[in-house]
């Protein structure tokens, strides 16, 4: 089967963009989405985030933050972060707003919380499709190395989905299996647009 996919975190996109990077170089049909009020990066402490609202250009926090203090942000790997996601696409999206028209077959989130914020958000639209939409959590640490570690085990995990007939007949064993095999928890709902 061929899926759509959504990839969804909180506010600082690198666990959903970094699945999204690697989805798109392996042919899938994959967006990515935030579901906080604005994109929070690191800044040079934790009290001072850099806060940009959704939809500002990648090209431009990035030219931003290299003015601020180029250094740093290479360091904490912000910059290569921003680069990687301006190469993917122009500007991030919030979930909220942008991911409502039922296109999705499959929705992976990166923690419980932002499992918890898509269900209730599909929960309370108006379902008038009766379309089936499959919600996982995967939990993945925000730190660019287990961002990558998840973006492969995501990979793992959509190349099992797009092997079976029928999700909807097989979904607990494809989710058993791969619990097994990589040692990770996922919890999974079924939602409708």
């Amino acid at each position: 089967m061929k899926f759509r996919y959504a990839m969804v975190c909180s506010s600082n996109q690198n666990r959903s963009m970094e699945a999204h990077y690697l989805l798109k170089r392996e042919g899938f049909d994959v967006c990515s989405y935030g579901t906080g009020a604005h994109v929070k990066l690191p800044g040079p402490s934790l009290r001072e985030p850099n806060v940009y609202d959704f939809g500002t250009p990648y090209k431009q926090m990035f030219d931003e933050l290299r003015r601020k203090d180029s250094e740093l942000y290479k360091r904490n790997g912000i910059l290569p972060m921003l680069k990687r996601n301006a190469g993917v696409k122009v500007a991030p999206q919030r979930w909220q707003l942008n991911a409502s028209d039922g296109t999705f077959d499959v929705v992976i989130t990166f923690e419980e919380k932002v499992f918890d914020m898509v269900i209730e958000d599909l929960h309370n639209r108006e379902h008038v499709l009766m379309k089936p939409v499959l919600v996982i959590n995967l939990e993945v640490k925000d730190n660019h190395e287990e961002a990558a570690v998840g973006a492969r085990l995501t990979l793992d995990l959509c190349q099992e989905l797009e092997a079976t007939d029928s999700w909807e007949d097989n979904i607990d064993n494809i989710l058993s299996t791969f619990e097994r095999q990589n040692r990770r928890k996922l919890v999974y709902s079924i939602s409708f647009y």
